[in-house]
């Protein structure tokens, strides 16, 4: 079993693994080692759709009144993996949405081959980054929506477990 939620503290589940990693090339290479030993994946990790193409080892200094920075996708890790999925894999994303959030919550679901999406929106009042507290909807990939309530995110955590156990 492959889970990492660095918020939950979960003493009873003793075959976990934590990788620590500093870039989207090594996340993607470290859960691409891994998928095929894991039961269940949570894709939590909130990495960036656009990496810059040249990274300087230098403090850029101030020249031109503006400044561009070319930038390539980066590689969707979920989508990738998402096509290896093999039958009993259970995979859990997360959409962060400000526009068309049902719409582009259940595009990922199902482009990323996810049994569950966990929708967050920046739109609802005490949700997302930078609070204690966050509301999310789950979707799964039998079309059922569930609606939950601003909570902790410890609570949200659990609820996602729930939704994890009730496909187990």
């Amino acid at each position: 079993m492959f889970v990492s939620l660095p918020t939950l503290h979960l003493p009873h589940l003793t075959n976990t693994k934590t990788i620590h990693v500093t870039s989207a090339d090594e996340m993607y290479d470290a859960v691409y080692a891994n998928f095929d030993n894991a039961d269940i994946i949570i894709y939590a990790a909130a990495v960036a759709d656009y990496t810059p193409v040249d990274v300087s080892s230098v403090k850029i200094k101030k020249k031109e009144e503006t400044f561009s920075i070319a930038l390539t996708k980066t590689k969707d890790i979920a989508y990738e993996i998402g096509q290896l999925k093999r039958e009993g894999q259970i995979m859990v994303g997360f959409a962060l949405e400000t526009n068309d959030e049902l719409e582009n919550a259940k595009k990922k679901l199902k482009t990323k081959n996810l049994d569950f999406i966990v929708l967050n929106s920046l739109n609802d009042k005490g949700s997302g980054f930078g609070h204690d507290t966050n509301k999310i909807t789950i979707l799964d990939k039998k079309d059922k929506i569930e609606f939950f309530e601003l909570k902790s995110k410890q609570d949200v955590a659990k609820d996602i477990l729930e939704s994890i156990i009730e496909i187990l």
